[in-house]
């Protein structure tokens, strides 16, 4: 121990009013200063972030170091991040606390990237280091397999009576597109299509997940009702395009999300614009519309994708553009929603209950 007294309840002292400001409360308060080491005038210890590329790390640093290197006899200070995940606390499947945080991704209507943003969105998570799952609930039109580029599922243990995800990118995947030929049309009524989802969350090997992203299909329909059933949800995205069109529709999926009781983390503008060759930016389908859309609803408004051919390609080779091309514009903006729709789920979570239990990315 330093000779000039420092000591680690100093050190807490000094770091009393050091906030978080995701959650406005401070770092020691909220149990987010861990192992505080001090050797002669230098002092290293860990932060904790609560959710991937948290967009006020570096403005924790300069707080932290500042209070810190103001205490008489202390030179140097090292300090490690790390990302603690928190979970909201709700079951979900056959264990408690098995998967963190579940995310459904809507639209109210069918065409407007919806596959694509909740495939990217699940991606840009991964490469994060969380553990990710995608769940496909779009059974009349399953096409996540094809977008990750994988055609099975794994094969069952014998004696086991739990399916195994697929696994792609780091991602771990359900889709009924597994159980069916691509052509083949799923013709089923209301029952079959909840017994079908409630597999989905029930009988199939997660495993640990920070996230479970859901690929809703089109409309406020059978599907949505029977996923609110069954697997309790953090919060919802809605997708539109600029066009008052499919604004029409997403106002009736986030409609939707309101009566089921599913906090909504915002809206995501698909196909915002297309940018020229000579750098103007061309809108194909209007402008503002998604940006409207939350005004309106009182609903952060998240981000706007550009088009880009490299986003259809990418989900037509199973090579998703964050992947194929993480630095094209529409890579960086779905990576910056992610981590939006990461910090907004943790914050929440947070909300929920005083202590809850998390996991670390190592």
């Amino acid at each position: 121990m330093a000779d000039n007294k420092i000591s680690q309840v100093t050190v807490l002292n000094a770091l009393a009013d050091v906030q978080d400001p995701a959650i406005n409360r401070s770092l020691v308060s909220a149990t987010l200063i861990r192992d505080i080491q001090i050797l002669d005038d230098q002092v290293s210890l860990t932060v904790v972030l609560i959710a991937p590329g948290h967009p006020f790390k570096d403005q924790i640093e300069a707080a932290v170091r500042t209070a810190l290197e103001n205490l008489a006899g202390i030179t140097k200070v090292d300090i490690n991040f790390v990302t603690e995940i928190p979970s909201d606390g709700r079951q979900r499947g056959p264990g408690p606390g098995l998967i963190r945080s579940a995310i459904a991704v809507a639209s109210g209507k069918g065409g407007v990237g919806k596959s694509t943003v909740s495939v990217n969105l699940a991606i840009a998570l991964a490469q994060s280091g969380a553990k990710v799952g995608l769940m496909d609930a779009d059974v009349y039109g399953p096409n996540i397999p094809m977008m990750m580029g994988v055609e099975h599922l794994p094969a069952v243990e014998a004696g086991s009576t739990r399916l195994v995800p697929a696994e792609a990118h780091g991602v771990k995947l359900m889709s009924i597109g597994f159980m069916v030929k691509r052509e083949q049309a799923i013709v089923w009524r209301g029952p079959m299509l909840h017994s079908a989802i409630r597999q989905f969350v029930e009988d199939v090997e997660w495993g640990e997940l920070d996230y479970l992203i859901i690929d809703l299909p089109p409309g406020t329909g059978d599907a949505q009702l029977s996923l609110a059933q069954v697997l309790p949800l953090s919060g919802g995205v809605i997708v539109t395009l600029p066009q008052e069109v499919s604004l029409e529709d997403a106002r009736r999926g986030l409609e939707m999300f309101r009566q089921l009781q599913v906090p909504l983390l915002g809206v995501v503008e698909n196909m915002s614009y297309l940018e020229l060759p000579d750098g103007q930016k061309m809108d194909v389908f209007g402008s503002g519309g998604g940006e409207k859309l939350a005004l309106e609803a009182g609903l952060p408004f998240i981000g706007a994708i550009p088009m880009d051919p490299r986003v259809r390609q990418g989900g037509d080779n199973g090579q998703p553009i964050i992947v194929a091309d993480p630095q094209a514009p529409a890579a960086i903006m779905l990576r910056q929603i992610a981590e939006d729709v990461a910090l907004k789920t943790a914050v929440s979570a947070l909300q929920r209950a005083q202590t809850i239990p998390i996991t670390m990315i190592n």
